[in-house]
Parts: C-alpha cells; structure tokens; sequence
C-alpha cells in the first residue's frame, strides 16, 4: 500500500516541508519546535535503530529468548512519543521501544522481560505513565479506555489546560484491528468521550497476513462507524506523527472525544525472531517503504536545515556506545531469585502465595540433602 491523497504527509520524500492547504494546520506546531528538539527527534530514532539491531544480535547468540523489532516504525513512534505530554498515560503492545525510551524507561528493563527476568519490566509511575507491554493482542486498548474513562471520573481532564488535563494514547497494529477487543474499547471510548487517542501503526503484517486481506478499506474509515474520527498519516515523516497526535491528544483532552490515527509504515525486519519474512513478502514492497526509511529522509530534512555533519558524526558515535553498553549489561545479567515470582502477585501479602513460596523452597532444600 502506497501513500494516497488521503495519507497526511508534512515531510517530502526529500525531506522538504510541503506547504498547502491541508498542512497548514499543523505547520505551526513543526515551526515551533527548537533545533534542540529537532535533533532528539533524529537521535531517538537511530539509537533506537541499532539498539534493535544489537537485540536481534543478542537472541541470536542465545541471550534472549525473543525480541520484536520495530526497525522502519522509528518515524510513528518517536513523533507520536514527543507529541505526548509529561502527564499522559501511553498504553503500548509491545514494539514500542523508543516511546519507553523517550518515557525513561531504560532499555534493559525489556531486554529482562524478554529473556525471562522479568514479569513486567517497570513501574509506569516511576516511567513517565508508559505502561506496561501487552502480548495479548488488542487488550491494551481496554485496558487504556477504562483508564481514560476514569480520568473523566476523576476529573483529571477536561479543564481547559493542556498543561494540566491527562489524556491517553493506546498503540496497536493492524493485525489488532481484527479483535473483538478493539471494537470494545471503541464502542466505549465514544459512548464516554475518553480523553483517548488510538494510535494504529499500520505495518501492513500480522505476523504472514497482509492487511490488505484483513481489511477491504483503510483501516482509518473503521472509527467512523463508531463515532470517532480517523485520520491516515505518513508513519514513516516524524513530524505528521509528531502534529498530528500533539494535535489530537490535545482535542481529546480538551472534552472533543476520541480521536483515532492510522499511521502508515512498515515492519522492514521480521515480526519476531521467530519470523523468516522472505516465506510470505514480496520484494518491491520492501523496496517501496526502504525508499521512504523514516530515518533517512529525517537526516536530509536536517541538512536542509544547515545541520552539519559532526552531528551525524557524533551521533553514530553515540548509537554504537549505547548499543555497546547494552551488550555489556545483558551478557552481565544474572538470575533474579526464584522468590521474585511470587512478589507482587496482590497487593497485599497472600497466604496462597506464602503457601506455595514455602512449599518451592522445601521443594529445592530437598535436592540440597541429596547432594
């Protein structure tokens, strides 16, 4: 699927604004953010990019037992990650690295659940609201729209103040679209009006199934059965994902109700580690969205700009330090205490889970007394 007529684009193939009547609304938004700003936007996305690829090195090598990539969706995630304010929450599913990294989430804490480590990975209040990852697909969309009605409940939204007033954004892929639980969480976003954005990164797969098999329409005329309205974005131009949700975060938050984008990108790697994507795709397609590297045109946008070339020197530098660092403290990894199942499971001390605490520790003391 190619960008058409209805795709928001802000960023040219070349990496030149494009200025008429439909981005005029957003340009503002893009022309206020500081060169400071603009260049953390391009950092998180190649640092992201070489830490995914230094995982995906990892789980080779038998130090993870998964890892999902998001190489080619840098663009949707870092812009919509940026375009969320400090007291949002963001629920994600489970390919948004960069949008936890942005939150503060340190990298390791998912390299730990994904080798086994590790039953959440993070507080999310202690991390910037991000939430944890969801494997069930689709399921964090309820889980984000019960949050968000509970805003409402609170009164935590809707005073006027963008500074002040939470709102919620919900990732998830087309694939989730499919779900009864999406519908569900649709149905009782705009029977609520949550203050909710749903973010749909339409990467074209569900693991071997073309969207195109899943869906006979773009995915974002869906909301409008619902009563929500949708939008379809360039997902590879960081500064659409980065407007267009600063823009609808804000409209929902503000009492106008849900808002539902469709960003169009696409899974350039496999869908896990345990995905060969050469069985299923086809060649041209990958060609198509290679040439449209969320990345690269990001870069020529920038020396459009007058960056120079120590930045991107400097930058690379910094991207192979970090993935460096992140070989060094999982090959460093240990195993956590076999008590660490147990804690956490209530909120408060349960007797079912001293009982079966005590039992697996007279349970391994007996192995003890044979040796």
């Amino acid at each position: 699927m190619a960008f058409t007529a209805d795709t928001l684009r802000l960023l040219d193939s070349d990496g030149s604004l494009i200025r008429n009547d439909r981005t005029s609304e957003y340009l503002p938004l893009i022309e206020a953010l500081s060169d400071d700003q603009l260049r953390d936007f391009h950092r998180q996305m190649v640092v992201m990019r070489r830490v995914d690829v230094e995982a995906g090195n990892l789980q080779r090598q038998g130090q993870l037992a998964l890892w999902i990539p998001s190489i080619g969706q840098e663009g949707a995630q870092v812009g919509s990650g940026y375009a969320a304010r400090p007291q949002d929450h963001i629920f994600p599913a489970y390919r948004e690295h960069v949008v936890g990294r942005i939150r503060g989430v340190d990298t390791m804490r998912i390299i730990e659940l994904l080798r086994g480590l590790s039953h959440g990975g993070w507080d999310p209040k202690q991390h910037g609201n991000f939430h944890l990852y969801t494997l069930v697909i689709g399921s964090q969309t309820l889980h984000a729209t019960g949050l968000a009605m509970g805003l409402t409940l609170d009164g935590k939204t809707r005073s006027g103040d963008p500074e002040r007033d939470e709102a919620v954004v919900v990732y998830f892929g087309d694939g989730a679209t499919s779900q009864g639980d999406v519908s569900e969480a649709l149905v009782f976003a705009a029977s609520y009006q949550t203050p909710q954005v749903f973010f749909l990164q339409n990467n074209h797969w569900a693991i071997s199934v073309p969207v195109t098999r899943q869906s006979r329409t773009p995915l974002f005329h869906r909301p409008a059965g619902f009563g929500i309205p949708g939008i379809q974005i360039d997902g590879n131009d960081v500064l659409a994902s980065y407007a267009v949700t600063r823009t609808s975060l804000d409209a929902a938050r503000a009492g106008e109700g849900p808002r539902f984008i469709e960003a169009l990108t696409y899974r350039i790697g496999a869908h896990t580690t345990s995905d060969d994507p050469t069985k299923y795709r086809d060649e041209q397609e990958l060609e198509f969205w290679l040439a449209n590297d969320p990345i690269q045109r990001f870069e020529a946008h920038l020396r459009g700009r007058g960056e120079s070339d120590a930045f991107f020197a400097e930058l690379a530098t910094e991207a192979e330090d970090v993935a460096a660092d992140l070989r060094t403290r999982t090959l460093a990894l240990g195993v956590p205490p076999a008590s660490d199942m147990f804690a956490h499971v209530y909120s408060e001390p349960h007797p079912l889970m001293d009982a079966q605490a005590a039992w697996l520790e007279a349970y391994e003391a007996g192995f003890e007394d044979e040796r």
